[in-house]
């Protein structure tokens, strides 16, 4: 007993009435969206703003007061019977499932006291909840709460959940908003929409229940808010390997705006399509042939001529690695660098019909050598290029100077330190992926240099303009011009009769170089068409050997993969990208999508997988459109995970008893017959036909074996 009234006597006395531990959150939210407007990504912490009695929606604090606090406008700060009840409920169940604490008890906790659990924190918030009763009105300790409760993803306070999630102010919310809203404050983290869908729909009807047990809202307008749409302004997840370019994107706002206050909204380079096509071609061909073939990593970068960054892979896994390969590495660049020591040639009077002569070169004590180990005698400069001999491109650094190769080289965008020795004519020195891809870009674009970019404009939160990105270079003409035109044909070359074969596109013009370094530890290939520049390059992050892979090799063939798909999805007309787009932010949306035609409302929500062709939705059974049931352990294993926390949308398809589903706006038949996970109906769809090829064809999946 003595114990007791002493830790209440001390937790009095350490009460922090003077001042709480609440404080404001300075980092500016962002949303970031791709060039075509997805929202697709957020960072930092989003304010919105603050409450009046006048703004609050009635059916927001019904719903609050609901779940959180029934008896709120009976107890004086501390509810004793809901204390008892939730102790009883939690016994009942066996462990902790309901909390006792008052609203204005979590006020009390989120403005003075720590997240600790101690007997000390809640002897004072329940102190603290008493005083706040005497000290504010009822009205005025809903409004501080619900413009102080945290309701994930970085939103704090209801009017940033509202913007956060659903795109409007607090004011606007509509009562199945309100709702979900409402059922975030218990596991913000956990039941966060864009994180969890299923959960917080799931929480959202329980709400939804709650009101009606306390007669705040009928049965029927809690029904007719459970099938209303709710809209969200962000897809369920932010896919993973976005987060190379997030981290890009990051840093170009620092130092574009520098500090900043305010929620901003990014309109940026980024092409959703080209980056899930650049992350799938990447991760097919390292599962097919990395192991063999002694290659863990690969990165890419694709730059629009004028330095807009539409797709960047950064590395295979950004939750293994958050390091990014294609702008923070620094890697040798083997052969890619006889790009600046031929068109400093090229500028000094050479022509790619200029004679030259494969031959022994020494300078100095160093004798460079050959990939074929031998000297082919006289040659045209380019097939020298194109056959990357490396006598020719010594001799040539030799006679105009490595000065002015490195003096070429920074004028194209290489920022690297660039050592003023022979050996720098053949690669020596380390550069980064988007460098290189930078340098070859200017010539592909005509112009001096290129600048690669990744944010197109900056909007603050009330939409004003705060940046847009100006107009690109200046064209290069005259002496300049022409030898830039005469080093496209020696890159021509390379594609066309040399060692870059492998990145030959049928009916598309192609130019392109390929680099390898000493020992096959660093393969390249970067090249370009009239739409698209893109490099690539191959290797392990521990600098070992890969197994005698070039750059004409691994890194032409993904090259080659990416280009090959991404010029369709550039040339698609825009109506009809216009169509595609309007369907990624919500699930509504999507079931939109699926067809005007379709009467069956569907389901959606996480899905449980029965077999390869078959989920379960709310107790609903749907049968894939295309997909052939198997019920193959590791294929299961596969699409499970996949599926874990994201939302499915089904509804009728065409095809008798069967179903079209869509995760984040895509097929999930084509999701699972393009990855290998499952057979092709023969009644399939031809765009479902044609994603099973694709997996038979790269031997992925159910495939690998066959």
């Amino acid at each position: 007993m003595v114990l007791s009234l002493g830790l209440i006597l001390y937790s009095v006395a350490t009460l922090p009435i003077a001042g709480g531990l609440q404080v404001e959150p300075t980092q500016s939210a962002v949303t970031i969206e791709s060039a075509k407007g997805e929202a697709f990504a957020t960072r930092g912490v989003f304010k919105g703003d603050k409450l009046t009695a006048q703004d609050l929606p009635p059916h927001l604090a019904q719903a609050i007061i609901a779940i959180e606090d029934r008896r709120f406008y009976q107890h004086s700060g501390v509810d004793i019977r809901g204390i008892l009840r939730a102790g009883w409920r939690n016994s009942q169940a066996g462990g902790a499932r309901e909390g006792g604490s008052t609203i204005t008890q979590q006020l009390a906790r989120l403005m003075f006291l720590s997240p600790e659990r101690t007997f000390r924190r809640k002897t004072q918030e329940a102190l603290l909840a008493i005083w706040l009763e005497g000290q504010l009105t009822k009205e005025e300790i809903l409004l501080r709460y619900l413009n102080t409760a945290y309701f994930g993803a970085g939103a704090y306070g209801v009017d940033a959940a509202a913007k956060r999630y659903f795109g409007k102010k607090a004011g606007e919310l509509t009562l199945a908003e309100s709702a979900m809203l409402a059922g975030l404050v218990r596991a913000p983290s956990q039941l966060a929409p864009t994180r969890n869908f299923g959960g917080a729909k799931e929480r959202q009807e329980t709400v939804l229940q709650a009101m009606v047990d306390t007669k705040a809202i009928s049965a029927a307008e809690a029904e007719t808010a459970r099938t209303q749409k709710v809209n969200l302004r962000t897809p369920p997840e932010t896919p993973p390997g976005t987060n190379y370019f997030v981290d890009m994107v990051a840093g170009d706002l620092r130092r574009i705006l520098g500090s900043s206050s305010g929620d901003l909204t990014l309109r940026t380079t980024l092409d959703l399509e080209l980056q899930r096509l650049a992350e799938g071609v990447i991760e097919r061909r390292l599962e097919q042939e990395g192991a063999k073939k002694k290659v863990s990593q690969a990165a890419l970068v694709a730059l629009g001529k004028d330095g807009a960054v539409l797709a960047l892979v950064g590395g295979r896994d950004y939750e293994t690695s958050q390091f990014n390969r294609a702008t923070q590495a620094k890697r040798q660049a083997g052969s890619l660098f006889k790009l600046f020591v031929y068109l400093t040639a090229l500028q000094r009077g050479y022509t790619p019909q200029s004679v030259v002569v494969d031959r022994p070169t020494q300078i100095g004590e160093w004798e460079p050598q050959n990939y074929s180990g031998g000297f082919r005698g006289s040659m045209s400069l380019r097939n020298a290029f194109a056959h990357s001999v490396n006598t020719i491109a010594v001799q040539l650094s030799d006679e105009v100077g490595i000065p002015a190769v490195i003096d070429t080289a920074k004028r194209m965008g290489v920022q690297s330190t660039l050592p003023a020795v022979p050996s720098l004519a053949l690669g020596s020195a380390e550069v980064t992926l988007m460098d290189m891809t930078r340098a070859f870009g200017s010539v592909a674009a005509g112009v001096q240099s290129i600048e690669p970019y990744s944010i197109r404009s900056i909007a603050g939160n009330s939409q004003q303009a705060l940046y847009t990105k100006p107009n690109a270079g200046t064209e290069v003409t005259g002496q300049l011009g022409a030898s830039r035109a005469m080093m496209l044909e020696l890159l021509q070359a390379v594609v066309n009769e040399g060692t870059g074969k492998a990145a030959r596109i049928p009916n598309v013009p192609v130019a392109g170089k390929t680099g390898t370094t000493q020992e096959y530890r660093d393969a390249w290939f970067i090249g370009f068409t009239p739409e698209l520049i893109v490099g690539v390059w191959a290797g392990n992050d521990d600098n070992t050997p890969t197994n005698r892979v070039t750059g004409g090799d691994l890194p032409a063939n993904i090259w080659h993969d990416f280009v090959g798909r991404a010029l369709p999805v550039i040339s698609k007309p825009a109506a009809q990208v216009a169509r595609r787009n309007s369907d990624v932010p919500s699930a509504e949306g999507a079931v939109a999508a699926i067809g005007q035609q379709v009467t069956d409302p569907g389901a959606r929500g996480v899905a449980d997988v029965i077999d390869t062709a078959t989920l379960a939705i709310r107790g609903r059974l749907f049968k894939l459109e295309g997909v052939v049931a198997d019920d193959d352990r590791r294929a299961l294993r596969a699409l499970s995970r996949f599926l874990r926390r994201r939302e499915v949308v089904c509804v009728s398809a065409p095809a008798a008893d069967r179903a079209r589903c869509n995760v984040d706006g895509q097929n999930l038949s084509e999701i699972i017959l393009s990855n290998g996970g499952a057979r092709a109906t023969p009644d399939a769809p031809a765009e479902l036909l044609a994603a099973e090829d694709e997996a038979r064809s790269q031997r992925i999946g159910i495939w690998r074996q066959m």
